[in-house]
């Protein structure tokens, strides 16, 4: 796939926000929230939630499918394995403690492919492990579409929350983040 996005503009906003004071790794600490050891990010976009995870002692696979920013990734990050593929036909033969898509990931699968994003995902969470995901709701992929995707890829909701730093979700919101688990 050709970089339908602009890398380093991208990178240039988070970047402005770190400098600003903002703290850029809401979602880095919201997966650290569960443990895990081993991560897949799944559409890592520049790689700023794998770089974060990795700083914090984690194993961290990033991937995306648009190589602008597989390459900013790289450069960002060289240290770290970064792929540059379609989350929903990928198989690592692998599988991790938690596959996270941070940054509204499920809302630039083409339309129709959703299903096909989240087992792409489904299929590297290890057992006891967990998909976590947070996106818009003010888009065309609705919460019931995404949790009967999940749990027809054999995952279980267990948490939601409105933000990364885990404000209630209520009913009505604008965003969401679910963490979704393989039990067994």
């Amino acid at each position: 796939m050709s970089g339908a996005w602009d890398g380093e503009k991208y990178q240039e906003r988070f970047d402005a926000l770190a400098s600003q004071g903002e703290d850029v790794h809401g979602e880095a600490s919201f997966v650290m929230g569960l443990r895990p050891r081993s991560v897949l990010d799944a559409g890592c976009g520049t790689g700023r939630v794998a770089i974060e995870l990795a700083r914090r002692g984690v194993t961290v696979i990033g991937v995306d499918g648009d190589s602008a920013m597989i390459a900013m990734a790289r450069r960002r990050g060289p240290e770290l394995e970064w792929l540059e593929a379609d989350v929903a036909t990928l198989d690592l033969e692998r599988v991790f403690d938690v596959v996270v898509m941070a940054g509204n990931v499920p809302l630039f699968t083409p339309p129709g492919t959703e299903g096909a994003l989240v087992a792409g995902c489904a299929r590297h969470v290890a057992p006891g492990g967990a998909l976590v995901a947070g996106f818009s709701l003010d888009r065309d992929y609705a919460l019931p579409d995404y949790d009967a995707d999940t749990m027809a890829s054999g995952l279980v909701l267990t948490d939601r929350y409105a933000t990364w730093d885990r404000a209630p979700f209520l009913d009505g919101g604008t965003y969401a983040v679910s963490v979704h688990r393989r039990t067994g």
